[in-house]
């Protein structure tokens, strides 16, 4: 797991978002640890610069969608390899094994069958992704510059990680109109949010109980209401 966090917070850099910097990882004794760079937080909340950053960080586009090793969302397995066909990755390597950890495969199965319709007119393309983009894992420095940390790295549509900055407290106005601004997003996305909360939202049911299966459900019929 701290492997895995260390190549997504080297790749981060590398595309040029601040992220702390790792400094070694592996096993001492039975005690798994991760060193890298204190970062010191607290700061003014300058969101529209994180928002140029994550539009920024979206340019970095690849041929195809996924990551060369598998990882992890939070404590959870997180599925990858390479795929041209975004459709395809999404639904066997995101929404799938959430589905299926949670038995939900059935009542799923409907937006499974006709995912295609939610991307007609739409083709989205290979960019790095930040993967657990959520209000817990920004901050900003003492200057107000922006840092993110905690990632899921991987290339997919670039909604994802937007959809992500709405759910769980969400990001404000602010940063969502700086990001329109920078990079504006397909009429269609606001149809397709629920669709990719749908992972992170089957990820905490599976992570921490059934407090999360009233809105995994209500989720899933507005995906059908869309169909």
């Amino acid at each position: 797991m701290y492997e895995a966090e260390a190549e997504g917070l080297r790749a981060l850099r590398a595309a040029g978002v601040r992220a702390p910097e790792p400094y070694a990882h592996g096993i001492e004794g039975a005690q798994a640890y991760l060193e890298m760079e204190r970062l010191e937080l607290g700061g003014p909340s300058d969101w529209p610069a994180l928002a140029r950053m994550l539009a920024n960080l979206h340019r970095n586009t690849g041929p195809e969608f996924g990551w060369g090793t598998d990882n992890w969302i939070g404590l959870s397995p997180q599925k990858n390899g390479w795929s041209r066909d975004w459709i395809g990755f999404y639904r066997d390597c995101r929404l799938l094994p959430q589905l299926h950890r949670a038995h939900l495969r059935s009542e799923a199965e409907p937006v499974l069958e006709h995912l295609d319709r939610f991307f007609a007119g739409y083709n989205p393309v290979p960019s790095l992704l930040h993967g657990d983009l959520w209000r817990g894992n920004a901050g900003f420095l003492a200057g107000g510059a922006p840092v993110v940390f905690d990632p899921a790295v991987y290339r997919g549509d670039r909604e994802t990680d937007l959809a992500m900055t709405e759910l769980f407290g969400g990001f404000p106005a602010a940063f969502h109109a700086a990001y329109r601004q920078a990079w504006p997003l397909d009429p269609g996305y606001e149809t397709r949010r629920p669709l990719y909360n749908l992972y992170h939202l089957l990820n905490h049911l599976n992570l921490f109980g059934a407090s999360y299966l009233g809105e995994v459900n209500s989720t899933l019929r507005l995906l059908l209401r869309s169909l």
